[in-house]
């Protein structure tokens, strides 16, 4: 597969503020790549360089093998974006809406139409087409907001939260549009703080901070080069503090904490440590009546790596 987007040494300073610190990112042709990283971190600069809506310091940016600048409207034409914020016309209904976006890049009146309706129909809004954006529920103006970012069947495809603040039915149905925009051949970059999203959409992911990649692979590649391995929920009959002292002994756990009848264990490394618990609580009689394994999720792998600390 070739790669659609190609940057290299990128960096952005504002005054003494590093944005981008030699930022390397690569995507290929057809993928879902999940851009994630805290509030600060340089998603949304690194989002707005590569759109050519703020220019850099040094470094290089390809689209489609060329070189992307603010006048190079051959590349634009093929790229969709859709901010967290909802941008579309409050003066105007939902069909003229998608027909202004999409009329930017389609000229044809036909080919514009089917295009509007092959939008309507994947972001499920039909049945509302004379709707004003402010006769919209949230989740419907975001499916708004969708379509008119890719009404013109572009290439490549930036979606920046989109289902942010948004009910479940919404959710699912702009969820299960992402992947048939993927199957018809867009390629995704897709930013979120929902990581259950990540790890149902994405091919891969790329985790920033500092304005720089700190992690770069398959959601079980990223898995794995964390410390936390198996995560051990143990309910108990009563009050076991002695045996949650022995536990914090064991070499292989990284950390034992107690919340009333319920201990949570957390393993280091890869190996499974199911059975050796279930032989410490047989030797040492402790009763109890529910016992639940988990392997890390991708939020653990983000905590671990960018840090518990709050980021404004």
């Amino acid at each position: 597969m070739k790669n659609i987007i190609e940057i290299h040494d990128l960096t952005k300073h504002y005054g003494d503020l590093v944005a981008l610190n030699h930022f390397e990112l690569t995507v290929r042709e057809g993928e879902i790549l999940g851009l994630l990283g805290p509030n600060g971190s340089g998603k949304s600069t690194c989002i707005n360089t590569i759109l050519s809506l703020l220019s850099f310091d040094q470094g290089s940016i390809q689209l489609f093998g060329k070189e992307m600048t603010p006048s190079a409207y051959d590349i634009k034409s093929q790229i969709g974006v859709v901010f967290q914020d909802v941008a579309v016309f409050e003066e105007l209904n939902v069909y003229e809406n998608i027909d202004y976006f999409c009329g930017l890049y389609i000229k044809d009146k036909q080919t514009r139409k089917q295009y509007i309706q092959d939008a309507l129909t994947l972001t499920g809004l039909e049945e509302f087409t004379k709707f004003k954006p402010k006769a919209l529920s949230g989740g419907l103006l975001r499916r708004l907001n969708i379509a008119c970012g890719i009404a013109h069947k572009p290439k490549l495809i930036f979606l920046d939260e989109p289902t942010v603040a948004v009910d479940p039915q919404s959710r699912n149905h702009i969820l299960e549009g992402i992947k048939k925009l993927n199957e018809d051949g867009a390629t995704i970059v897709y930013t979120t703080h929902y990581m259950e999203e990540v790890e149902q959409l994405c091919d891969d992911i790329v985790i920033m901070d500092k304005g720089k990649v700190i992690a770069k692979g398959t959601k079980d590649e990223l898995k794995n080069m964390i410390s936390l391995g198996e995560k051990v929920t143990l309910v108990v009959e009563q009050d076991e503090k002695e045996f949650v002292e022995k536990l914090r002994k064991e070499e292989a756990i990284m950390s034992v904490h107690q919340e009333m009848d319920i201990i949570h264990i957390a393993y280091q490394g890869q190996d499974n440590h199911l059975g050796q618990l279930i032989d410490m609580l047989r030797s040492h009689q402790i009763q109890y009546t529910s016992l639940f394994s988990e392997r890390p999720t991708l939020n653990d792998v983000f905590l671990e790596l960018t840090g518990k600390e709050l980021r404004d």
